[in-house]
């Protein structure tokens, strides 16, 4: 049967129409991205047997591109259509904080980096610069490393401090094996970075942990 012979209630578009889009499966809401099925299945079939696939809707969307277009269904004009609809979303939360939420409401900051560090399959550190009302000035990311490493130094972190003339930062960093629970070392290496930034008038705000589920903010625990 066509989703277009479904009741009207039940079809992913009329019912994201009448009761947002958070009232969506995920297969669903795969559905209305895809627009069509294949023969024998329709789109939310074809959405289930993707997300199955796959192993679910995160392991799709974060697909390489070769493992992506392999997908029934599925190909370089879908590939290239969800990383724009990604991108779209982090700039979106990059918006929001260059209007000055990173701090007036951290999770902002936390989404941010999520979106930005949650699906890389090497560890990455970021900062995010600070002006002195707390607004974005840049992001950047100085230390890309092996799957379980990110080598970071403390004078490269306070040079560009310097040289974006800020007055706060964020840190943050990924786990690639999705734990979020912070390490010695990751605790160690925010005391040298809060003290050699210290010492040019620099605060560091919070230091979050991105991995599976909501990221950890040193903060939030009382380590900074």
């Amino acid at each position: 049967m066509a989703i277009t012979d479904w009741p009207e209630a039940e079809r992913p578009r009329e019912k994201l129409l009448a009761r947002g889009a958070a009232s969506l499966s995920d297969a669903e809401l795969l559905a209305i991205f895809l627009r069509t099925g294949v023969r024998g299945m329709t789109a939310v079939d074809l959405a289930r047997d993707l997300i199955r696939r796959f192993g679910g809707l995160r392991a799709l969307l974060g697909a390489s591109r070769e493992d992506f277009c392999t997908g029934k269904g599925l190909g370089e004009a879908k590939y290239v259509q969800l990383q724009a609809v990604m991108e779209i979303a982090r700039r979106y939360l990059g918006e929001s904080l260059n209007r000055g939420e990173a701090l007036n409401n951290p999770r902002a900051a936390a989404d941010y980096v999520h979106a930005r560090l949650r699906d890389r399959d090497h560890e990455v550190f970021a900062v995010l610069f600070l002006d002195n009302q707390h607004r974005v000035i840049a992001y950047e990311e100085p230390a890309r490393g092996t799957l379980d490493s990110a080598p970071v130094y403390p004078r490269e972190i306070v040079k560009a401090a310097l040289r974006h003339n800020a007055a706060a930062v964020i840190l943050a960093h990924n786990h690639p094996s999705g734990a979020t629970e912070p390490s010695a070392a990751d605790r160690a290496l925010t005391e040298r970075l809060s003290q050699a930034l210290g010492l040019i008038g620099v605060r560091v705000l919070d230091h979050f942990v991105v991995g599976d589920g909501a990221p950890v903010s040193f903060a939030e625990r009382g380590w900074i």
